[in-house]
Formats: structure tokens, sequence, C-alpha cells
């Protein structure tokens, strides 16, 4: 289809009403000015307001399905690629905009031509590629911490909440349609909570009379939980008559607000919550893979924000989130005196509903207690596209035009945050092939970033050594649509509706405008390819509010906001982190193997960005065919010849490993990269006692946490100085790794030449690296055992 003329395949696919939403904002923006809605207008309107009429067009252009048919005007991919770009360069300040006013008055024009229009957009995308190879690193945006990114962390509290706050970015609250939204799917919720309702109030003694029965008047914390688990159970007995699906097993609620729960790296307790152990007691010792819907109290109306509630249930979101790897997103609860709201956590953060007081809203509070015990497990926030079969988990793909079923044998790693990426690895097989491994590898990506199966499915194909090589990627589908957050988890929730919503946060999205855009509607994910196979395809609820699409016509909606979208890759290669290694001498041999591997890739014309200590792997299998050592992990990566930003978000890598300059901003280079793998090298020393027994060395534990200029300086001092250094070697290096202590010395002299980070690039460094590994492996110290 690729291959048919240009001038056949718009007529083939015309635009009809594709941008009726562009020129109703158009209306609305020379509305809001006061003058006449025709093309004189473009004229008399000012640069934020044609650069936000510019994102809309270009975004609504980008989504239309041709765009993945038409050549891009490069000649390497498709014009919807080319349109990516553009978006990103013309969201900059020095974008010439009478470059992109030839498209607006075309898709003005009282008659709308396919042709013209689609000419003007390829005459656009010509003249506004960047003439430079590589963006600076003045055009990227800040970098964002996460809590995935700790590193032999202890994860105490008050480390953690700093990180957390600023991965959590603003918490929007007072969304009025939140609980239509989550609670309207469930199987006679409505009728029921109704019912059990009206039976709280009948009768000589009513649970419920101006405010439920028992309600402690002082807001006591103690007795609040233990009203609150009773009162539960009593809601869940008064609607057994109701209840007309039946949930897997019977759930529960639970309050053990001073017993941990397991499963965290530091202790961590919970409130209350909603838990999936139907024997569960107050004595019961509770793991966080068993805790469906987790619950903050207060007994202070005014801990209702996000200091206090809201961040101590997005603590106890993460927990959940991280314990239970097909979670998708959670829904919980915060109780503040008598005012409740109800959240949903996800991959951009967390947004509530407006609140209620409990003892003025009886029925709403019975509606969703009610909801809480009866919602499936696709309401919960779990993966529908992750099925259970025969005792045995699996996921379906869809390859070449056919449908395979892997099955996940166990879990690899799941990335611990609430906004991110969110990684999940699995060991998996296809079905009745069990001796063929994969990994299945999902996150969640910002919809403006290059797919990692398309960087790997081009390494692969050109031969590049020791990366895992590329099987199959996918876009996920839940119900039939793309399973991104915006308009999938959040069902077209509107941040900008919130009560607490303040324009100009950091919720822009990188590489397009805020200024006048709008809601692109409910299939908007710029970049995505949709999967044939549209993993997940159940029924909405019957409840389903109005999507997004249905209010795309107001000027304030948010197409300009962030958003990320669930993607699936399969790899042919698995292994474990560098940092199991056998031995000292396998430890080095791995790293000389990923070093070869990232070089093959810079050759390549794609730069890694993320060496760390878990990108790093090593195969010690004699019958498993994958690389004995490579990379993995190309989600940050870029094509280093390219023709704009990348739309990754800034710096970029794993705080403890990142090189100096990337933590002062300088554009990416490889040589930051092979100065990653010094610090992946000195890290590993200072926290393993042997194959991967670690420990938490609270001189380094702060390297998570504190900022990137700090991080930067104590980086700089601990190499710039050879006594020093040693210094440091000798009081940290673990007795297993104290054999390597003059072979890390003399890779820091080699990376940081006189004490000092590099200047200019130097492609023989990689030799030079790689001797030094290579005589370190024949030193007899190193060789020996212990």
């Amino acid at each position: 289809m690729a291959d048919q003329p240009r001038s056949k395949i718009i007529k083939d696919s015309p635009i009809g009403k594709g941008l009726d939403n562009f020129r109703a904002s158009f209306n609305a923006v020379c509305i809001d000015r006061g003058i006449p809605c025709t093309l004189d207008a473009l004229v008399q309107l000012g640069q934020e307001d044609i650069q936000g009429l510019a994102s809309i067009l270009l975004s609504t252009l980008q989504l239309l399905p041709v765009t993945r048919r038409l050549p891009s005007n490069t000649g390497r991919g498709t014009l919807q690629n080319s349109l990516l770009r553009l978006i990103s360069t013309a969201a900059s300040d020095d974008f010439d905009l009478d470059r992109i006013k030839p498209v607006l008055k075309a898709a003005l024009a009282n008659v709308l031509n396919d042709a013209l229009v689609w000419d003007r957009v390829y005459d656009a995308v010509t003249e506004s590629t960047p003439r430079r190879p590589i963006a600076s690193s003045l055009q990227q945006t800040p970098w964002l911490q996460n809590t995935s990114g700790f590193a032999n962390s202890s994860e105490y509290r008050h480390d953690v909440d700093k990180v957390l706050r600023a991965e959590l970015g603003p918490l929007y609250v007072g969304l009025h349609r939140f609980h239509e939204t989550y609670f309207g799917g469930v199987v006679g919720l409505e009728a029921a909570s109704k019912a059990v309702f009206r039976r709280c109030t009948e009768g000589s003694n009513p649970l419920f009379r101006e405010g439920w029965s028992g309600w402690p008047k002082d807001a006591n914390l103690d007795d609040v939980l233990d009203w609150f688990a009773d009162l539960s159970e009593k809601l869940a007995v008064l609607a057994e008559d109701y209840k007309l699906i039946p949930t897997r097993g019977r759930r529960r609620p639970l309050a053990q607000p001073n017993k941990p729960i397991q499963g965290s790296t530091a202790e961590r307790k919970l409130d209350i919550g909603f838990v999936d152990n139907a024997e569960a007691g107050p004595d019961s010792r509770c793991h966080w893979s068993q805790i469906l819907i987790p619950g903050e109290l207060k007994n202070n109306p005014a801990a209702d924000k996000a200091s206090k509630a809201w961040l101590d249930l997005g603590r106890y979101a993460r927990e959940v989130l991280a314990a239970q790897d097909a979670r998708r997103f959670v829904l919980g609860f915060t109780i503040c005196g008598p005012l409740m709201r109800i959240w949903e956590f996800d991959r951009l953060g967390g947004i509530a509903s407006e609140r209620f007081d409990i003892n003025e809203d009886g029925l709403q509070f019975v509606s969703t207690v009610l909801g809480f015990l009866w919602m499936n497990e696709e309401q919960l926030g779990f993966d529908p596209t992750i099925t259970m079969e025969d005792g045995q988990r699996r996921a379906m793909i869809k390859r070449n035009g056919q449908t395979e079923w892997l099955v996940l044998d166990k879990l690899m790693q799941r990335a611990p945050c609430v906004a991110g990426r969110a990684t999940t690895c699995w060991e998996a097989h296809r079905e009745g092939e069990p001796r063929i491994k994969f990994v299945i590898k999902d996150s969640w990506q910002y919809t403006e970033r290059e797919e990692e199966g398309e960087l790997l499915r081009e390494a692969t194909n050109g031969g590049v050594v020791n990366v895992a090589r590329y099987y199959h990627h996918e876009t996920v589908f839940v119900r039939g649509e793309i399973d991104e957050i915006r308009n999938n988890v959040r069902w077209g929730l509107n941040i900008k509706e919130a009560t607490n919503y303040r324009p100009g946060r950091s919720e822009v999205s990188p590489g397009i405008s805020a200024a006048g855009a709008l809601q692109r509607g409910r299939s908007s994910a710029a970049g995505l390819k949709r999967s044939s196979n549209q993993t997940g395809a159940a029924l909405p609820p019957s409840k389903r509010p109005c999507s997004a699409s249905s209010t795309s016509t107001k000027a304030n909606d948010s197409s300009a906001l962030p958003n990320r979208v669930h993607r699936r890759v399969v790899l042919r290669d698995y292994g474990m982190p560098i940092y199991r290694a056998s031995s000292r001498s396998a430890l080095l041999s791995a790293l000389e193997g990923c070093i070869n591997g990232h070089e093959s890739l810079h050759r390549a014309g794609i730069l890694h960005r993320d060496i760390s200590i878990n990108n790093l792997m090593i195969n010690e299998d004699n019958d498993n065919p994958s690389w004995p050592s490579f990379l993995i992990d190309l989600d940050l990566a870029i094509r280093e010849k390219r023709d704009c930003t990348s739309g990754a978000k800034g710096k970029t890598g794993t705080r403890a490993f990142m090189a100096i300059g990337a933590l002062l901003g300088e554009e990416h280079s490889f040589m930051h990269d092979l100065e990653s793998f010094f610090w992946v090298l000195l890290w590993t020393c200072v926290h393993y006692h042997g194959p991967g027994q670690a420990r938490v060395v609270p001189q380094f534990d702060k390297w998570n946490y504190v900022d990137m200029e700090e991080l930067a300086k104590l980086k700089q001092g601990t190499v710039s100085d050879e006594d020093i250094f040693r210094n440091t070697a000798v009081g940290f290096f673990t007795k297993y790794y104290e054999p390597l202590m003059p072979w890390v010395n003399a890779l820091r002299q080699m990376v940081f030449p006189g004490g000092r980070r590099w200047k200019s690039e130097d492609s023989a460094l990689y030799a030079r690296v790689k001797g030094v590994l290579k005589e370190a492996r024949q030193d007899p110290r190193v060789l020996a055992e212990g």
C-alpha cells in the first residue's frame, strides 16, 4: 500500500469532517479576540494564538489514519513520523510561524481541498526540518526524578517522600464525574445502593439517621477505623441479596494502622484498605500484593491536602503498584474527619473526586463501599490482557498476522513507582514450547517518544551485537481502544475541570504548545501504531461517561496535556543483572561485552543513554542461547543522526550512574555512557559482598535523593583526586571486590584524565576501557576465589 501514488492514497482516504474540531477552536479563538472568523484573522491573531492553533491542527492531522499510509518527506517512514517531528519543532519559541500559516489557510478554506491541505503539510514538514543533526541541550526539558530510580536504597520515608512528591506532580481533585466514571460500570450497584441505604434508615435503631450511627464525634483515628470496618461489613451483608455478579473470592475491609504491611523495602503501614483475603483479621500478616484498595484516615478535615492525606495515599499506591505486576492503576480513598474523596493513581499521577460528607450523603458512602466490594478486576485496575488459564498466566500477541500466546513464567522486574514508565518484565515462553524463552516488557511511554520496539528491530536487523534482540512489539489495546492514560485509564476525565487546576503548571506535554490547545478525542495518542490484535477488547461499563471527544469543541480542553501509552515489547534474549555475576572475572567479562554492545549500537546510529546496573545483563547458562552479556532497555535511546529533538524528558539516565556532564545538562554523548559504565562498576564494588549479595551504604544512598548539581559535585569530588579516590575505595569497597581496586582506579584515570571530566569526544576510549578490563581479568588476585 505504501507504494501507491500519493494522490491515490489521498483520494481513497478523504479528510471529511476530520478537521471540524480544529475549525471550532479557530472560531472560539476569534470570538474571544472579537474579530471575524475569516482567513484574514490569521493576520490579526497574535503569535501565541497562531502557535496554539498550529499545535491543534498538526496534532489533528497526525491522528488521521491516512498519515500512516502517506510516505514521509524524507523517504523513510510515514508522514505521521514527519508530523510528530514538526509538532515538536513548531512548539519552540524560535519557530517561524509563517511556515505553518499556509497549512492553516488550506484547512480553513470554505471548500476543503484535501490535495491542497496535504501539499501544504508536505511543504511545512520539509521546510521546518532543522539542519542541526542533534538538538542542543537548551532544547531539552528538565529531568524529572522518579522513585523507580533508587539503587541499593534504604527508602526511608523522609527521603522517599521528597522524590515521590515530585514524581506525582500536581494532584488534581474535585472532578465531578469521577464516581460515575469508575463506579458506573459495576453491575447492579446503583439499585443495590439505594435499597441498602433505605434499609439503613429503617427500624427503631437505624444505622443512618442524620448521620451514621456510632460515628466517633471527635473522629479519633482508632475509633474511626473500627467504625469503618464494622459498618462496611454490615453493608456487605445487607447487600448480599442484590449482588448480581460474584467477585473472585470475598474481599473485606481491614484496619491495621499499627502493623507493617509485608513486601516493602522499608517499613510501611496502612490505615485501612480492602484486601483480597476473606479470612483477613486484625492479627493477619498482610502483603501489599493483597491490598486491592488502600485508604488513609485523618481525624482533622484540614488534612485533606497534598502534603498530608493525599501524599500518604500516594505512598500506599506506590507499594500496591509495585507488588501487583498486572495493575494498570489503583483506586483508593481518603477520609479526613467526615470528608471523603475517592482517588485514582496511574502512570501520570493522581486524580480524585469531589469530597463529600459521609454523614450528610449516606447514599454516596454506601455506593462507594459496595462498589469497592463488587468491582471486577479490570474495574479495580488489573490488566485484562493478562489472563489466567489452566493455572498459567498468559498474554496474547499478534505477530505477522498470527495470534501467539505467551505464557508468563516469572516476574523479572517491576519498577516501584506511581508516575513514570513503570517498566515490568516477565520471563515467558510460547505456549507449547517451554524451552524457547522470551522476555515480555511492558512500559508506559510518553506518546511523543519513539517506540523502543522500532529501535530494537532496527538494531537487530542491522546486526548490532550484545543488545537484546527483537521479536515483536505492539501497542496494548483495552476495550478495543489504545490503552493510554487520559482517555482509557481515566475515561476522558479532564484535569482542567479539577477544582484546584491552575494553568501554567508542569503538566504541559513535551513537544506540544499549550496555547489554545483542544482535546484530541478518545483515540488521541500521538505516534501510536494500532496493533491488529486489539488486546483486551472488553465491553465498556454500562454507565460510560461522556468521552473527551464529546467536549472537544471547548477552547480550554487538554490536547497539550501529557499522556502515556501502554506498549509491549517481546525480546529473544534473557539473563540476569550484571551484579549477579558468579565471579569477579565474569563481572568484568560481562561489562566488556556490554561495552561492545554499546559501541555496536553507537556505530548503528543509536545512543543508549541509560547505562545502569539493571540494564547490563549477564548470561552464564550454557543452555541459554542468549548473548553471554548484553544491553537492555532502549526506552530512553535516540537515533544520533535525527532531525529534531527526541521527545524525551531532557536529562536522561538513572541518577547513581549518570555522567557528571549529563547531570549538569550537557547534550548527551556516547562519552557520557562510557562514564556511566565506570559508575556501574564502582557502585557494584561498593554495594555487593558477592553475587547478588546487596547492602545499603548511607554515604552513597544520598546519591538517590540529592539534587542534580549536588550529585555532580559529589561525583566530581570522588574521582578528581587520587588520594581521595583511594581512600574511598579502601573505606567502602566490600572485601569481595577489594582485588578490583587498582583496576577501577585505572579506569578512573582513563575516563577522567587528570581528575577532570572529558572535554572532547574520543571513540578510542572504547578500546582503552576494554583493554583495562581484559588486563584485570588476568590479575591472579581477581581470579582467586573468595
